[in-house]
């Protein structure tokens, strides 16, 4: 069957991705919480589709996710372009090189394969030292990643090793000049980044008017202009830019559970409902909006798809190729940007 998903080239590498990737994460379920038979059915339909890049971390169901995508491609025989990450706690700040290096041999023994095609760590570069506890490591300070025995040592040595072909980080936002930092040291090939329509400052200027927790100061230009790639996780904004969720009929049962009540759900519901004016019966869904709307930047290489089921795959490959959001749609995304999105 052709393949119904088009390609970006990952940077400077040699690297071509499906522009549409699968995303193992726990967010969605599916490769954490979803059946044998379920898991194998979606990746064999993905595949199908042409999608061939596959984002993982141990940290997905504590190691479930590597392991579940490990049994399908032995069963399936295939070896599509893999990603996993390394989680940096406080407990591994000792030897930092040496727990790149270890994750990275637990990681390949659970995927059944013998090099990564991209490994990232998985904690977001800040400044000052953040206070990481027990099983935090959403951050770590950019000083852990460039001293001798910190995080690049660790990337070098799996590098030399032949353990991964390319290495890259993850931005968790209000952290633009230590992404660039990294990016400088001409290292790295690859940024997983959230950039959404709640959420547009990892591609543009903050608008004015938008009020946003965090602020990803352009950072996917920045990558773009040093040949780096970009992957876009968390495109759908946590599920909020989805038809269910915006007419207030919530998630699917394998994603992770929300606390509807609180005033962080309501503000961010209500942010993605003034969006509902993307939405045509028949037409187009939101998600398939959200989607268009980040594969219009020409710094993204692969947005990860977050699949519950064989469904969302299906509405989410078939964005790629679609083309831009309209101009008069996009104007008045912009509006109300301005406008905050109505609060």
């Amino acid at each position: 069957m052709e393949a119904a998903v088009e390609y970006r080239q990952v940077g400077n590498t040699e690297l071509w991705v499906s522009e549409i990737g699968f995303g193992c994460g726990g967010n969605a379920g599916l490769m954490v919480r979803g059946s044998p038979g379920e898991q194998q059915r979606v990746v064999a339909r993905a595949v199908e589709l042409g999608i061939n890049y596959f984002d993982n971390a141990p940290d997905y169901g504590d190691g479930a996710a590597e392991e579940n995508l490990g049994r399908i491609l032995k069963v399936l025989q295939i070896r599509p372009v893999i990603t996993s990450k390394v989680e940096v706690r406080q407990a591994d700040l000792g030897d930092i090189a040496g727990h790149v290096v270890r994750s990275t041999e637990a990681s390949l023994t659970r995927l059944g394969v013998e090099t990564l095609d991209v490994l990232q760590i998985h904690n977001g570069p800040v400044s000052p030292a953040p206070k990481l506890e027990g099983p935090v490591y959403t951050q770590l300070w950019i000083e852990d990643y460039l001293r001798p025995g910190g995080a690049l040592d660790g990337l070098q040595r799996v590098l030399r090793d032949g353990k991964a072909r390319y290495v890259g980080f993850i931005c968790r936002g209000n952290d633009g000049d230590q992404v660039r930092q990294l990016l400088a040291t001409g290292m790295f090939h690859m940024i997983n980044v959230p950039y959404t329509l709640l959420n547009p400052t990892a591609g543009i200027a903050k608008p004015g008017g938008l009020e946003v927790d965090r602020d990803f100061g352009g950072v996917i230009n920045d990558a773009y202009a040093s040949g780096v790639g970009v992957a876009i996780y968390s495109p759908l904004a946590g599920g909020f830019l989805t038809n269910p969720v915006v007419a207030g009929d919530g998630r699917h049962p394998l994603a992770g559970p929300r606390d509807t009540a609180s005033e962080a759900y309501r503000r961010d519901l209500k942010r993605a409902q003034a969006l509902s004016f993307l939405m045509r019966e028949g037409v187009e869904t939101l998600s398939r909006a959200a989607i268009r709307f980040i594969l219009m930047h020409q710094g993204v290489t692969v947005v990860l798809g977050g699949f519950s089921e064989r469904n969302h795959l299906e509405e989410i490959a078939s964005v790629s190729g679609s083309g831009p959001l309209a101009p008069e749609a996009m104007s008045r995304v912009e509006q109300l940007w301005e406008a905050n999105l109505g609060m």
